[in-house]
């Protein structure tokens, strides 16, 4: 790609298509997208250093992908011992004051005729091999440097008898790397923020905010598809005890405790959500699982909790789709029903699960008007 005018269009439409990417996924892609297009190239990768395991592992392919290459690859990865400029060159180079910059590949192995010199590199045996592989004539591979230090590499190729990459392509690697950096750095955050608004801080689980966007989207799935819903919802028993006696940092690790308890059963049920509601106030969301499989789930919850150090067990009530409970219209109707059949189990300090449809009180209960303005009840607000 030609002209100081040309690149500089190629770079602000990067950062923009970056910018207005939702999800890192959409990001990854919009930067090998955007640098394979601002170099004139025919496929880009984008891999990021997992140096926990020593190895690049490819996030995204764009482009003309050759066979057995996937747009998001789950399994693509490469020790770095076979690809180590990525750490040699910033640990030595530019650790040492140098700028982190690009550098060319071809696939006779040889060094572009005016490749640069303060970005020459040897040959790279695994490189040129996968060019020669897939059919490709060279490469242009730019580290991609994020807080100060490597994050990965944007990666570029040509296909054989096309142009080799030149110095200029090189120069415009580096930058094209920063603006990918920048780019990345703002899809972290906003991934950090999402993670915050829809997190429960102290467990780590979900939060109301999350469960109340799930469960509308379940209620939808069961009306239009016939999806089952089940909802469990639980209250941890003395929990204002533990805090009253023990002070509120052990209360926080029964918090804590319980919550793990509640993932490793949420487990159990394929793509449940499982989440604190507030308090001492747990939930789990269930779709596609019968009744009865989210009912043994919960009776092997309360199980777990009821040997939780501290604490008092658990009440837990159910509501799910898959039994008699009537007609469920909306989410506020399920909640309604789980947390009738909780107030239910509460009172009777029962040791298993209560289940709406299964027990003649809970839907006289869900149906019936808050006996006072404290009724917990209320919280769910009242049925449609």
């Amino acid at each position: 790609m030609g002209g100081d005018d040309e690149r500089l269009r190629a770079v602000v439409s990067l950062a923009q298509t970056m910018a207005a990417a939702y999800t890192a996924p959409e990001s990854w892609r919009a930067a090998a997208t955007g640098a394979c297009e601002a170099l004139g190239g025919s496929f880009a990768a984008l891999s990021v250093w997992e140096r926990d395991r020593g190895r690049l592992r490819v996030l995204v392919n764009a482009g003309e992908r050759a066979d057995g290459e996937e747009e998001f690859p789950e399994q693509e990865a490469y020790p770095v011992h076979q690809f180590p400029e990525i750490t040699e060159f910033l640990h030595e180079r530019w650790a040492g004051g140098g700028e982190p910059d690009a550098w060319v590949e071809t696939a006779d192995g040889r060094p572009a005729a005016d490749a640069p010199a303060r970005g020459a590199r040897p040959y790279c045996h695994q490189r040129v091999a996968a060019l020669r592989r897939r059919g490709r004539g060279c490469c242009v591979v730019a580290p991609i440097v994020l807080h100060g230090r490597a994050w990965g590499e944007l990666y570029v190729a040509r296909p054989a008898g096309a142009p080799v990459f030149d110095r200029d392509d090189a120069d415009f690697a580096t930058v094209l790397a920063a603006v990918v950096a920048a780019g990345i750095a703002q899809t972290e955050r906003l991934e950090e923020v999402r993670k915050l608004a829809f997190t429960d801080p102290l467990t780590g689980l979900a939060n109301r905010r999350a469960v109340d966007i799930r469960l509308d989207e379940a209620v939808e799935r069961h009306r239009t598809e016939g999806a089952v819903v089940s909802l469990v919802v639980c209250d941890l028993n003395g929990l204002k005890a533990v805090n009253d006696t023990h002070g509120h940092a052990v209360g926080d690790r029964l918090l804590e405790r319980f919550g793990s308890v509640l993932s490793l059963c949420g487990a159990m049920l394929p793509g449940a959500l499982a989440a604190r509601l507030g308090g001492d106030e747990f939930c789990l969301l269930s779709v596609g699982p019968s009744a009865d499989e989210v009912i043994e789930v919960a009776a092997g919850l309360c199980r777990r909790a009821g040997g939780l150090e501290l604490g008092e067990g658990v009440a837990c009530g159910v509501a799910s789709t898959g039994d008699p409970i009537g007609e469920v219209r909306s989410a506020r109707r399920l909640f309604r029903l789980a947390d009738a059949a909780q107030y239910r189990a509460k009172a009777a300090r029962a040791a298993g699960p209560v289940v709406a449809g299964r027990d003649g009180e809970v839907i006289r209960l869900a149906d019936s008007p808050p006996r006072s303005p404290h009724d917990r009840r209320r919280l769910r607000g009242s049925p449609p």
